[in-house]
């Protein structure tokens, strides 16, 4: 059937049954014949029930001939004209598309039902790179203590990440979820590249993070996550456009980057909520030892603008295996990579104690602190280990497009935990940020860390000094349908 006739045949329907209608109703008795009746010798109570008993039937006449014009209309399909999302005017421009999979509202009943579990996933994209120099112009190029800005005269890639999410949402009956974070790039190496954590880092390389979520009809609703996640000890996160500074503090290179296991959180009341963690440890996908590691914590919002948080971490930081390359026959393997245990292994417990709050003092300004006291032991009963400070942080919005932040921080390193060696590091960073759009940041930023040790790489091998000072341009780009922090 073509478009016109899509179109035209339910109005010609409707035209043909109103013109039934009013023949009928000229067939009905007329006044004047009513009163020919009356002159006749009808009386008039039996012509005025004649009279309703054919009105009577009218109405159900017409009512019958509404439905079937209802179900006509029902049955035939109306054109609907589509315009692309994303080229399509308004008065403030182009409106973009957000990068959903699943159906949009013109067209929700026309999917196959077999993707339904698509329906809200969010597909997102990020990328983040960096040219910096190192004035101390270091052998090899290397800024020692840095997370990810991690290399100077050089073009670097930071980061490289997809993100999949399809989030729970109990509000309207969805309790489950999942999230899958892939990363590429520099941050990748230092997140999964440390040897002395994980027992088989190339399996887990690039999933930062995967995992599941239910939330149970529990009180205002108890959330599970199950899987492996970024830590949230520490202030600062993975992904640079959500931070105050290009460059990650100590701090951040020192705490956990991510935890394998389960967690939940309570929320008590719009003030406060409840965490609790069971892992295989600190950066450990895979565990090396029996032991499991636990957080409580909570988080607290006294007001809209405050928000603090505070955590206790208990674990056993110490394998009880390794693997082996060259052995005694017959030693048990891993999927094909032989191990053997560890004589009298250490058994000594890491306590990690972590507090950070977060002040919006004005529309612009915002504020924040972070403190921090790790503590390490060998065995239970060695002389511990311990490591601490803080740091605190400014960011001003000047313009839209415009925001300076700075960092100040302090890490004593009593026996090493953090550089491998006993001394006091500080540190002070300045940024300038320019938002070329919404999904586009670069920074400016210069840096100066500084020991009470001769520390850091010089251009001379063996010859060390006791700062290293940075300038880094950083360049963010990202787009897709999730919001807010990543």
């Amino acid at each position: 059937m073509s478009m016109f006739l899509q179109k035209s045949f339910p109005t010609l329907v409707v035209r043909t049954n109103l013109i039934l209608v009013f023949l009928m109703i000229a067939l009905l008795p007329h006044p004047a014949r009513a009163q020919e009746n009356q002159a006749s010798g009808q009386s008039s109570n039996d012509s005025s029930a004649n009279l309703n008993e054919q009105v009577r039937e009218l109405r159900t006449l017409v009512e019958q001939l509404q439905k079937q014009v209802g179900d006509l209309q029902a049955r035939v399909p109306t054109a609907q004209v589509t315009e692309s999302v994303g080229n399509r005017p308004s008065a403030q421009g182009p409106v973009p598309a957000q990068l959903v999979v699943g159906p949009s509202q013109s067209s929700a009943t026309s999917q196959p039902h077999g993707f339904d579990f698509l329906y809200g996933t969010t597909v997102n994209f990020l990328f983040d790179g960096y040219y910096g120099w190192n004035f101390n112009e270091p052998i090899g190029r290397v800024n020692l203590l840095r997370a990810y800005d991690v290399l100077s005269n050089a073009f670097s890639l930071n980061q490289a990440d997809l993100v999949l999410e399809n989030a729970a949402d109990p509000t309207n009956g969805k309790r489950w979820g999942a999230r899958l974070d892939l990363q590429f790039g520099q941050a990748t190496e230092t997140l999964q590249g440390n040897a002395a954590n994980e027992p088989r880092p190339e399996i887990y390389r690039n999933i930062f993070q995967a995992y599941g979520t239910y939330v149970v009809p529990i009180g205002t609703g108890l959330t599970v996550d199950f899987g492996k996640w970024a830590s949230s000890l520490g202030i600062e996160g993975n992904y640079t456009k959500d931070q105050m500074n290009y460059s990650r503090s100590f701090w951040f290179n020192f705490l956990p980057f991510y935890h394998m296991g389960a967690r939940v959180h309570y929320q008590v009341n719009d003030k406060l909520g409840l965490n609790y963690w069971v892992t295989n440890g600190t950066q450990q996908t895979e565990p090396f030892n029996g032991y499991k590691d636990e957080l409580f914590g909570f988080v607290l919002q006294p007001t809209k603008s405050l928000n603090w948080t505070v955590n206790y971490y208990l674990g056993q930081e110490h394998p009880d295996f390794k693997f082996v390359t060259n052995g005694p026959p017959n030693l048990p393997i891993i999927q094909g990579m032989p191990f053997e245990p560890i004589p009298n292994a250490p058994n000594g417990k890491t306590h990690i104690f972590d507090s950070y709050t977060t002040w919006n003092a004005t529309s612009k300004l915002t504020l924040a602190g972070e403190g921090d006291y790790v503590l390490q032991r060998l065995f239970t009963s060695s002389k511990p280990s311990h490591t601490e400070g803080g740091a605190v942080y400014a960011h001003y919005q000047l313009t839209p497009k415009v925001a300076f932040a700075a960092r100040s921080e302090y890490l004593s390193d009593d026996g090493g935990l953090f550089s491998g060696k006993t001394q006091a590091l500080k540190e002070g960073t300045a940024t300038f940020e320019y938002k070329f759009s919404d999904n586009f940041l670069m920074w400016g930023e210069w840096r100066r860390d500084w020991s009470n040790q001769p520390f850091f790489l010089t251009s001379t091998l063996f010859m060390l000094r006791k700062d290293q000072n940075t300038a880094t341009v950083g360049l963010v780009w990202w787009f897709g349908g999730k919001q807010g922090a990543w």
